[in-house]
């Protein structure tokens, strides 16, 4: 994957959110609509052809906690609001190495799950599962499975967790459509067989639009650093 190989060779230890994104695609795994972009003016055609509202991140190979650089706009409804919070990004991160700036479709939803991988010293690669948000750290409430996954596999570690009545339907919400979350589950065990290099993924969120769909809304691919090539 070409994504992988350029990361290789520059033996970079996390991959950007977009790049994150790219690896998660190209394994089927539903992410965002998103442009990188360089530019204001370029912000604001992306917004323009994605749809408002919109989301702006600063987008970087190092930047691995973006909320706490206040590296974030949401909600922006307007050309005049994404050249705005373009600016106001370009300050806040000025110093640090960037890729771009992420312009994504706001992904509306109020259930939020995370979705991972873990490379265990003992078991190889691990699927992780669970409820995500600001509290998955608090709550721990996660199921795991070694890779790889069979699609019955994913459907039990749905089950498995203790939120798991929030893949349901209520509230005018539909049910997770836990076919499509199956893949996810599944293709992310794939990711962890297939490239050695892939020490950890985290995927908070993955939101559950209201029709069920799963979506990755922000990725986090980890690597060995070592510039080895898998297999």
């Amino acid at each position: 994957m070409e994504v992988l190989d350029q990361a290789r060779k520059k033996k970079y230890r996390t991959l950007s959110e977009y790049d994150s994104k790219r690896v998660l695609s190209e394994y089927g795994i539903p992410v965002t609509r998103e442009k990188l972009v360089k530019s204001g003016k370029d912000a604001v055609a992306a917004a323009n052809e994605l749809g408002y509202p919109v989301v702006i991140k600063a987008c970087g190979h190092d930047l691995t906690h973006k909320t706490e650089l206040d590296a974030i706009r949401l909600n922006l409804l307007d050309p005049k609001s994404v050249r705005a919070a373009f600016r106001e990004l370009k300050a806040a991160t000025k110093g640090h190495k960037l890729q771009g700036f992420l312009v994504q479709e706001m992904v509306k939803g109020q259930r939020e799950l995370v979705v991972g991988l873990i490379r265990d010293q003992q078991f190889g690669p691990c699927v992780m599962f669970g409820l995500g948000g600001i509290y998955t750290e608090i709550l721990k409430d996660v199921s795991f499975r070694v890779a790889p996954l069979t699609e019955r596999d994913a459907l039990e570690m749905m089950d498995e967790i203790k939120g798991h009545k929030i893949l349901d339907a209520f509230r005018g919400m539909s049910a997770v459509d836990r076919q499509a979350l199956a893949v996810t589950l599944v293709n992310m065990g794939k990711i962890g067989i297939e490239h050695d290099e892939v020490t950890e993924i985290d995927v908070n969120p993955l939101i559950l639009t209201k029709d069920g769909r799963p979506i990755a809304v922000d990725a986090l691919v980890v690597l060995d650093g070592k510039g080895k090539k898998a297999g």
